[in-house]
């Protein structure tokens, strides 16, 4: 090996062991697939999601709410009031099953529901608007019930102050 293939291997390797330090601790995977970018600034999306839970989820044609659903959103409700000038858009999902028509008024229903909810625990209502993106938006791809029950959800996200 001449000096530049020793140099260069040499640096490959420092690269290669830097770039996998680098992926542990807080600025690592977070364990479901996706990067937890370390701590979060109050009262953001980030936040929300980290901290409280973005997202509930619904049963089959269903747009009840859970316990664990409404648990969620009594600690959005919480971090909603402590947030005062933050606004909320609820996006109603559904999974792929169905009619494009049936699952545009379904994700409605959803995110209504959510509304409803996190008025009823003192949210002002001018701060939540709603949108249905029925079957269209996927959270994951997939013809099974695991993906079904993971895009059947409403989601919470942060569009201003």
């Amino acid at each position: 090996m001449n000096l530049l293939t020793k140099s260069l291997a040499v640096l490959s390797t420092v690269f290669l062991l830097t770039a996998c330090d680098s992926m542990s601790g807080s600025g690592g995977m977070d364990g479901k697939g996706g990067m937890s970018g370390g701590p979060s600034t109050p009262g953001t999306q980030s936040d929300l999601e980290q901290n409280v839970g973005d997202r509930v989820f619904f049963d089959y044609d269903s747009s009840s709410l859970s316990n664990e659903a409404q648990g969620t959103l009594d600690r959005q409700a919480e971090w909603l009031k402590k947030y005062g000038d933050i606004s909320v858009t609820l996006e109603g999902h559904c999974d792929e099953r169905g009619t494009r028509e049936y699952n545009i008024a379904l994700g409605e229903r959803r995110a209504a529901a959510t509304k409803k909810y996190l008025v009823g625990k003192g949210v002002s209502s001018s701060r939540i608007s709603t949108i249905s993106y029925g079957k269209e938006r996927p959270a994951v791809i997939g013809s099974d019930e695991s993906s079904w029950g993971q895009n059947r959800r409403a989601v919470s996200v942060v569009t201003g102050k």
